[in-house]
Order: C-alpha cells, then sequence, then structure tokens
C-alpha cells in the first residue's frame, strides 16, 4: 500500500529545503557566468598567456570529478595556514559559501566552452557589415555578437543549466541542507528510502521543467524568424481566380 500520508509530509519537508537548493543553484548559474565570460575573453585573447591559462583552466575543471573538487574546496583549503587568517576565512569555512564556489568554477568551465562555439558561429560577413555601417565595437557586440551568440549556445546552455541544478544535490555531502540534504535526514529517521527519494526527484524534476520552459521562451523571442516560417500558410481556393 502506498503511505499517501507519508508521501505528501516528506514532499512539503523537502519542500521548506527548496530555497537552499534553488539559492546553490541561482548563485552558481550567476557567479559562474560572470566568470565563464572572464575565462572566454582570456581564451579567445591573442597573448599565449593568458589563452594558455584559460585552456589549463577549463582542463582541470572539465576534467576532474565535481565531488572531488568540492571536497578540495571544503576540506582542503582550510589546511592552509595562510587560508585560516586571511580575511576570506570567514566565508570559506561556510559549507554553502564552499558548494556555490565549487558549483561555479565547475559550470564556468563548461559554460565557457558553450559560449565559445557559439562566438565561432557568428558569420564574418555579419561582423563585417555592422563595422562597414559604422558600428563601434560595443554596438556591434550588443546588437549581432551577443544576439547570435545566445541563439547558437541557448540549446547547450539549458542543458548545463538543468545539470547544475542536478549538481547541487553534492552540497548535501559537505553538510548543506538542501532538498537532498533533508531527504537523506528524512530516511535517517525512518528508513523509507524509496517514497523519500521519490519525493525529492519529482522536486528536481519539476525545477528542471520550469528551467525547460524559460529556455524555449527565450529562444522563441530570439527567433521570430523561426516562429513565422512555423505559422501556416492561408489556404488558397484554387476557384477564386476564376
Amino acid at each position: 500500500m502506498v503511505d499517501f500520508a507519508f508521501l505528501l509530509d516528506t514532499f512539503f519537508k523537502l519542500c521548506a529545503a527548496l530555497p537552499v537548493t534553488l539559492g546553490l543553484f541561482i548563485s552558481a548559474f550567476l557567479c559562474g557566468g560572470l566568470l565563464a565570460l572572464a575565462i572566454l575573453a582570456m581564451r579567445m585573447s591573442r597573448w599565449r598567456l593568458l589563452s594558455g591559462f584559460a585552456r589549463g583552466y577549463i582542463l582541470v575543471f572539465r576534467g576532474s570529478p565535481l565531488l572531488i573538487q568540492l571536497f578540495l574546496i571544503y576540506y582542503g583549503l582550510g589546511q592552509f595556514g595562510a587560508v585560516r587568517h586571511s580575511v576570506l576565512w570567514p566565508l570559506l569555512r561556510e559549507p554553502f559559501i564552499c558548494a556555490v564556489l565549487a558549483l561555479s568554477l565547475c559550470t564556468a568551465a563548461y559554460t565557457t566552452e558553450i559560449l565559445r562555439g557559439g562566438l565561432l558561429a557568428v558569420p564574418a560577413g555579419q561582423v563585417e557589415a555592422g563595422l562597414a555601417c559604422g558600428m563601434s565595437r560595443g554596438v556591434l557586440l550588443r546588437r549581432i555578437i551577443a544576439p547570435i551568440v545566445l541563439r547558437y549556445a541557448l540549446p547547450a546552455y539549458s542543458t548545463e543549466a538543468i545539470l547544475l541544478v542536478k549538481s547541487t544535490a553534492l552540497a548535501s555531502l559537505v553538510t548543506v541542507w538542501d532538498v537532498t540534504g533533508v531527504a537523506q535526514q528524512i530516511i535517517q529517521r525512518t528508513y523509507r528510502t524509496m517514497e523519500v527519494f521519490l519525493c525529492a526527484a519529482a522536486i528536481y524534476l519539476l525545477l528542471n521543467f520550469i528551467i525547460v520552459q524559460l529556455y524555449a521562451l527565450i529562444e522563441r523571442r530570439l527567433t521570430p524568424m523561426q516562429r513565422s516560417r512555423k505559422k501556416p500558410l492561408p489556404a488558397v481556393n484554387p476557384l477564386a481566380g476564376e
């Protein structure tokens, strides 16, 4: 028999921890996005030192597991006396801050490559046409390059956002009581693994569904011509001209 009362009670308890999960996701998403722009600028730089640093950063954070990165930041930084006696230590000893830092550094590496792919897809002719029209580089970036990059990068970027939501579950391993962390606490008290994790999975599924819909809305706004193509053509009466 399915205990609907227990499922409903568990669902509401997990929803109470949803702000922590959303805080992790939004903070890491914004910080990772800003960091990705800086890494992208270095990656596309003509200076070999900056480009090499960006390549190394992407290799390290894409090539190593996020769980290990999280443990190194949370448990490893405190082993250095310079870190413990720095002004940043009150922040770096907080599990939530360490989780956001690990998630941001990791997602920035993936986002950089996603944006680089979109940047390389910008037609050179459109850039040359903008320069020929007298556009400044700032206007050119805002009106031509950025919309095209977003249009090409959006599908892959939506996938990265979904992966980031699911990656927030790892924060429970460093005592951040998000949805997964609260689910583990309930399991320790009730030993009802299946029901609790089903409720947690439903919450993550709902979050990802909302993200997919938001990205689909943005994609439709960025591609007005695609919307016009999908509209059915008006029916033509072959006898109308007679």
